[in-house]
Parts: C-alpha cells; sequence; structure tokens
C-alpha cells in the first residue's frame, strides 16, 4: 500500500492538528442524548428507559440471556467471580501480564491467583501454559484480549470444558472484535466490558456483564442489592452509549483500516515488532495498537528513551502494564518464570485508540516522529 492511500474513515470526526488526540470525539447524537435524558427528568436516575435499552442491545449482541450494567469493567471481572461462586481455597488462572485490577478482583473475592505465562506474539494466555497451571482447585480462568490481540477462544473453552473450570472473558479493550467466529465477550461463562474514559464505547466509568446461566446472574443481582443496586451504572451514561454502540463497527472497520496502513509504513523499522494474532478467524478492535520494542535495533536505547522521545513528537504512546512476574509467593503461584510475560512488562508500546479514526496525513506524522527516531538512533 503506497502512502498516499486514502483510507475510510468515519465521518465527522474531529482533527485537532498538533495536539493530542481527542476521546471521546465530538458527536451530535450524543449531546442530543443527554438532552433527551435532561427533558425526561431522568438524568438522576437509574434502571430507567436508557438502561434498559442498553442492555437489551448489549444481550442482542452478544447473544446472551443476561446483561448487568454496574459503575465499572474493574468491579465487573469482580461480580464476574462472585457470581460463579469462586471464592476461599479456589485457584483462578491468570496472565502473568494483564491489567492489576484482575489480580485485586481474585483476591477479593478471597481465591489465590495462578499466574501463566502469555504467547510472546499477541499478548494472550498461552493454551499449553494454562493447561499446565491447572490444578484440581482451579475454579476459573480469567481471558484478556490485549492490545489488538484475541485469545484463542475455542481451544481454550474446550480446555476450560473438559477441566470443569469457568471462564470470564475479560473484553474491556476488545468491544465489537470477533474471534473465531463469535463477537469478543460472548465465549465466556460471563463476559466483562468495560466504558471507562479511554474505552472504544465511554461513559466515563462503567461496565458491563454478559451472562449466559441464570443463576449466575441472580448471585450478581443478590450482590449488588444494598437496599438498592450498590454499584450502578446511571442513565446519563447509559444514554451516551447508545448512540456510540451503533457507530462502533464502523469506527472499528476504520481503526484496522488506520492499522493495516501504518503495519505496513512501519515493516522496514526492526525495532518495533508488531504483535500478531494467533487465533484465526478475527477481527480485531483495536483500542491499542502494541508492538514490542527491540532496543538492539537502535545501538540500546531504552524504552523509556523512545517513548520520551515520541511523546515529545506529539505520538500518543505509551508503555505497556507492569505485569505480575516480581508478585511474591505468598500473594500467588506462579508458574515458571513466565518469559513472554517478563518481557511484554519490559518491552510493550502501545499507539492509543485516537489516532487511528484521523485521516491519513495526520497517520503519516506518526509514521514520520517514529521514522526520524529510528533513523536517528541507528547509526
Amino acid at each position: 500500500m503506497s502512502r498516499s492511500t486514502k483510507l475510510a474513515i468515519d465521518g465527522g470526526l474531529p482533527t485537532v492538528a498538533n495536539g493530542p488526540p481527542v476521546w471521546p470525539v465530538p458527536d451530535e447524537e450524543v449531546l442530543l442524548a443527554l438532552q433527551s435524558v435532561y427533558q425526561l427528568g431522568d438524568w438522576g436516575r437509574y434502571h430507567g428507559e436508557f438502561s434498559t435499552k442498553l442492555s437489551h442491545q448489549l444481550a442482542l449482541m452478544h447473544g446472551t440471556e443476561h446483561v448487568v450494567l454496574c459503575s465499572s469493567g474493574t468491579l465487573a471481572v469482580e461480580l464476574a467471580l462472585r457470581g460463579l461462586k469462586v471464592g476461599p481455597g479456589d485457584e483462578v488462572i491468570l496472565a502473568g501480564y494483564d491489567f492489576s485490577g484482575n489480580f485485586r478482583a481474585i483476591e477479593a473475592v478471597g481465591a489465590f491467583p495462578v499466574l501463566v505465562d502469555i504467547n510472546a506474539t499477541d499478548c494472550c494466555l498461552s493454551l499449553h501454559a494454562i493447561a499446565e497451571g491447572m490444578s484440581t482447585r482451579c475454579r476459573a480462568i480469567i481471558v484478556s484480549h490485549l492490545h489488538g490481540g484475541l485469545a484463542a477462544m475455542k481451544a481454550i473453552r474446550a480446555l476450560a470444558d473438559d477441566r470443569g473450570c469457568f471462564i470470564v472473558e475479560d473484553a474491556c479493550q476488545a468491544q465489537g472484535a470477533t474471534v473465531e467466529g463469535k463477537i469478543a465477550g460472548s465465549w465466556g461463562d460471563v463476559g466483562v466490558l468495560s466504558f471507562g474514559g479511554s474505552k472504544l464505547l465511554t461513559a466515563g466509568r462503567g461496565g458491563a456483564l454478559l451472562i449466559q446461566r441464570h443463576d449466575v446472574y441472580q448471585r450478581v443481582k443478590v450482590y449488588c442489592e444494598r437496599g438498592n443496586h450498590a454499584f450502578p451504572l446511571s442513565e446519563l451514561q447509559a444514554a451516551v452509549l447508545l448512540p456510540q454502540l451503533a457507530k462502533l463497527q464502523s469506527r472499528n472497520r476504520a481503526r484496522k483500516a488506520s492499522v493495516d496502513w501504518l503495519r505496513n509504513q512501519l515493516a522496514e523499522f526492526e525495532f518495533l515488532r508488531p504483535l500478531q494474532n494467533g487465533a484465526r478467524e478475527c477481527e480485531p478492535a483495536y483500542f491499542k495498537l502494541g508492538w514490542s520494542y527491540e532496543d538492539t535495533a537502535l545501538n540500546g536505547r531504552t524504552r523509556t528513551e523512545f517513548l520520551a522521545a515520541i511523546q515529545a513528537e506529539g505520538v500518543a504512546m505509551g508503555g505497556g502494564f507492569q505485569g505480575f512476574v516480581k508478585r511474591p509467593a505468598s500473594r500467588c503461584r506462579r508458574m515458571g518464570d513466565m518469559p513472554a510475560s517478563r518481557r511484554a512488562a519490559e518491552t510493550t508500546v502501545l499507539l492509543h485508540h485516537p489516532v487511528l479514526l484521523k485521516p491519513v496525513n495526520e497517520l503519516q506524522l506518526v509514521v514520520d516522529a517514529i521514522a526520524k527516531i529510528g533513523n536517528a538512533w541507528s547509526t
């Protein structure tokens, strides 16, 4: 693909020259939704017309029986474990490289994290490592789709069923993605979404559980009931999510087109190795676009130095998660040295998704900034 190739970017998105990426983008339909909630007098409520409609649309989208809206994706993981009756004495498989809130969610329910390695190519759980980490106490597996990578859910689902374990599928970074023929979040016994301020669907905060079984749904509802719903999503939040949900797939297609273009333009730069999906029949949703930073290609210049330099050029790029490879044995069981998880924590660099909805001339600025640093440091 040549540098003059045009991308199909969703119409109406603003361009901010020489400035940080804007998210959420100005959206007339979101404004109208806010005004509608105000005019109805529902702006101080939850469990109203908008949250009911959002729950229904999420259930249809994911083919799930039940949806529980809540205050954050982080809490949703904990609620999922509680709904599955995971607790003291149980073990939960978790990737050695993942969001820190997932580790805390396991601890919050009194279970014990078992850390296993990821695939070096896609930052997702290794099927072989999951199998090695399982014991008779294993009750659940938290499977996260990260940085544009998608876990091999068909094989993980088969393994979990064979061993009698539940799956909590963390699709907080993969809203609308397709994984081996099914939408992300629909493979798990419970799927989890996040509506945090930076997410592809944003309400500032918020989350949702996608639940297949009625008994799990009932346990989550009972836990949340403290005289009222203690962890709700408000009507205001539900209202602004609905128009975004309608545009999710078109924006995901635009982001993927941008990713394909950027990878083509950056293929010659050996210091950035793109993550690749091992799972088949996938259509990623890029909340973050991930690379592994190879310092040996730039005369030993560190990732910290690279990120400082690229941010100085105005590119919204940052590091990945710290991961859990240094967690003490008192808090978890680690399966080996987990080299891929360790490397991901040390080398991952991420481009934030609002850049991917920019026109091609602004994407070119990202390429130019990376080329400028690469050319200067490789000599």
